[in-house]
């Protein structure tokens, strides 16, 4: 899954809970995210391109971390 943008990303199928790990070290969990749109996500070739319209302020969200280093 090379990216640009995304370093990785979970999904915890349980609670419908998408944790997605930037680059740039921030780590964000977004909620109530169906499962096949994770898949399609999976699926995508390009994770950047299909983040933005498809999940980034679709789905409910917060921050876990901002990418400092303590």
């Amino acid at each position: 899954m090379p990216s640009s943008v995304i370093r990785r990303f979970r999904y915890d199928e349980r609670r419908r809970r998408l944790t997605v790990t930037f680059v740039s070290g921030e780590v964000y969990e977004y909620e109530d995210v169906p499962l096949e749109v994770t898949e399609d996500f999976r699926r995508a070739p390009s994770k950047g391109r299909f983040f933005g319209p498809n999940i980034r302020d679709r789905y409910p969200y917060h921050r876990v971390t901002d990418g400092s280093v303590h």
